[in-house]
């Protein structure tokens, strides 16, 4: 089994990933505002994508998440799309980010994580920031099974399962990533309640020493959180684990999850401040997630530039 995260950071030390899609596809125009987000400019803007795609490694992103947090069989098929059809759609998400990589005139080594979003943003009710949802194990793997084949049909370096909130869906997509593809790496990034639970309460050792197990699970962390809800949550998980650490938080704005509006917090401190003391936590894979953008991803490669 290659791990091309692993490999890459044993090359670079420190590494970018990129920031939030759906901010910039709204900028390009994209009406988001509806159950698909993001995952609306497969259907009929993919050069956005790219677009976007091609924006980040500009700033200095070493690392493009695809464009398919919200994309699921179930969630086409919801839009009355054929199963054939939401594959193809998946699959057009990494083509587009490998497009961006192709036309990317630096020689640089940059890799492509297929994005795996939990259960609660198909329910697209704000349950990826409570956890609170019950399924099986069959049944979460049952959802999650297609949108992973798919991208590594398409060929994603990596898995990027972000934003999870509950603790049973983690152990059913560890549980199918092992079974079903023993060849891929992942990363996993925890939505969390405080700086030691997952938002569904479980606590974050727990969590930690559960995937701690995992050989093909190359880094834990957190992402699309506060950006204050960091250096806690490092301190909380380093002790933890011998992977390397990931995080990619919000970029300070205030989110409500009932309107789906953001309201700008203009005492939020900046990634120039926060990213030296993150780095000093133990991070080693560093990026953006709701609102920022690729002037701040700029600003995150500055500050990992200096610090290797």
């Amino acid at each position: 089994m290659k791990a091309p995260l692993l490999e890459l950071l044993r090359e670079k030390k420190l590494l970018v990933l990129d920031g939030a899609m759906a901010t910039e596809l709204e900028k390009a125009g994209v009406d988001t505002a509806n159950e698909l987000w993001s995952a609306t400019a497969l259907l009929d803007a993919p050069q956005k994508i790219t677009n976007v795609h091609q924006n980040y490694f500009r700033a200095g992103a070493d690392i493009a998440i695809t464009n398919t947090y919200q994309a699921t069989k179930q969630a086409f098929m919801k839009q009355g799309m054929s199963a054939a059809k939401s594959s193809e759609l998946i699959k057009q998400a990494v083509f587009c980010a490998q497009k961006a990589r192709n036309e990317y005139s630096e020689n640089k080594n940059l890799l492509l994580a297929g994005s795996i979003g939990p259960y609660g943003a198909f329910l697209a009710d704000g349950s990826e920031y409570t956890g609170n949802y019950n399924l099986s194990i069959k049944a979460f793997q049952d959802f999650h099974y297609p949108r992973m084949k798919a991208l590594v049909e398409a060929g994603v370096d990596l898995f990027a399962i972000e934003t999870q909130p509950n603790f049973i869906e983690l152990e059913a997509i560890t549980e199918l990533l092992e079974r079903k593809f023993p060849e891929m790496t992942a990363w996993i990034a925890l939505s969390i309640k405080d700086s030691r639970h997952l938002c569904d309460g479980t606590s974050l050792e727990k969590v930690v020493k559960y995937l701690e197990q995992f050989e093909n699970i190359s880094a834990i962390g957190v992402n699309c959180t506060a950006l204050e809800n960091i250096t806690p949550a490092l301190k909380e998980i380093q002790p933890l684990t011998t992977k390397p650490l990931v995080v990619y938080p919000n970029n300070g704005d205030i989110y409500d999850p009932i309107s789906k509006k953001w309201k700008i917090n203009p005492q939020a401190k900046t990634f120039s401040d926060l990213v030296p003391t993150w780095i000093s936590a133990g991070a080693k894979i560093i990026g953006g997630c709701c609102r920022t953008t690729p002037e701040n991803i700029r600003e995150i490669a500055n500050v990992v530039t200096q610090s290797i």
